[in-house]
């Protein structure tokens, strides 16, 4: 049997989440960074005529980066907590985290280089 979630409640989460998103907007800047390159490529990608399956590869690339740049904050944050101190085996944690976002940046790069660069430098 299927649960379904009341309304109230889903519109709850809803709620905690979109508060998460404007957290992350107004205190990170890493994040306002990546929502700030982000618009361009959006427009970007309905200029060009790209496939929808090169829309939703460049969609699915910009979201993953910013969903692990707040999970980055998450380990920042819940490390300070746990040890607000230098810590080395937090520090590690902590380069952990941000090397998992440089994957995905380095991810969506490419990304942008295979599906984008050749519309905006005329080689398509």
């Amino acid at each position: 049997m299927v649960a379904i979630i009341p309304i109230k409640r889903l519109v709850k989460s809803f709620k905690v989440a979109f508060l998460g998103l404007w957290v992350a907007i107004k205190e990170e800047p890493t994040f306002r960074t990546g929502v700030l390159i982000s618009i361009p490529v959006s427009f970007a990608m309905f200029y060009y005529p790209l496939t929808s399956v090169e829309r939703a590869i460049i969609s699915i690339s910009m979201f993953v980066v910013l969903g692990m740049e707040i999970m980055n904050t998450q380990v920042e944050r819940t490390t300070d907590i746990i040890d607000p101190n230098y810590n080395l085996k937090i520090r590690k944690i902590k380069d952990l985290a941000a090397g998992a976002v440089l994957l995905m940046i380095a991810s969506a790069l490419a990304v942008a280089c295979f599906i984008l660069f050749p519309y905006v430098f005329g080689l398509r």
